[in-house]
């Protein structure tokens, strides 16, 4: 493991312990529910900036669903152009 990976977890560690002043865990927890909770977070944002470019492209449709709670789906109109990306991607 790198010098940097070290210094990610102990981040992830010390910013879990400033939010959950009395959190007392053992290893395995707090690689199963510490760090965990803490790289959720860190997607959840990286994944919401990721769906608002995917619906302003629009190969992603969003609608508000009965529970107030955004849904997102494939834009079928923009298949090719997706398969399309997905293959360069692919080959690069």
């Amino acid at each position: 493991m790198c010098i940097a990976d070290k210094n990610q977890i102990s981040h992830e560690v010390l910013a879990y312990l400033v939010v959950h002043h009395d959190a007392e865990d053992t290893l395995e927890g707090i690689v199963e529910w510490w760090l965990l909770e803490q790289r959720i977070r860190q997607q959840t944002v990286t994944v919401q900036d990721v769906m608002a470019e995917l619906v302003r492209q629009q190969f992603v449709l969003e609608r508000l669903g009965h529970d107030a709670r955004v849904r997102y789906r494939l834009n079928r109109r923009k298949m090719k152009e997706i398969t399309a990306l997905l293959q360069d991607t692919k080959d690069t």
